[in-house]
């Protein structure tokens, strides 16, 4: 019965459907791009135990004045202006993981898109950035690192 009457719904309701199918299209293409790429999303306890257990290094791609306000102890400023995956600090830790952060997360998984063409092979970002390790209650340092 569903099925006789779809095609008159589709009909009725093309715009609503064509955006259903649109928004449908959307998310699974972000799934299967989250699945195949070479870098991935952690959580504030993931990256603690990274850092603690195997010397992670900690990458802050925030502006100068949001790291200033307030970054994660141990962390490195790099501007996203200045982002260079074969920079010869970097160069010398790939085989290290490497995490980055930055205020909301965004800018951060692109530095990681970065890392990851440049041969990086455990690259990491905070999902959430600042926001979720804080919300996690756990302390920013401030000023210069």
């Amino acid at each position: 019965m569903f099925l006789e009457r779809l095609p008159e719904f589709i009909g009725n309701h093309f715009i609503l459907v064509t955006l259903f199918l649109l928004v449908a299209l959307m998310l699974v293409s972000s799934e299967f791009s989250s699945l195949t790429r070479r870098y991935k999303a952690i959580a504030p306890a993931e990256l603690t135990r990274l850092v603690n257990r195997e010397g992670a290094l900690l990458v802050d791609v925030s502006a100068i004045a949001e790291f200033e306000a307030g970054h994660i102890a141990g962390s490195r400023h790099v501007a996203m202006a200045q982002f260079d995956p074969e920079h010869k600090d970097l160069a010398k830790v790939k085989e290290l993981p490497v995490i980055v952060v930055c205020k909301s997360g965004q800018t951060s998984a692109g530095a990681c898109a970065k890392l990851s063409a440049a041969g990086f092979s455990k690259v990491h970002w905070l999902d959430g950035g600042l926001a979720s390790w804080t919300g996690a209650d756990l302390p920013l340092a401030k000023g210069k690192a």
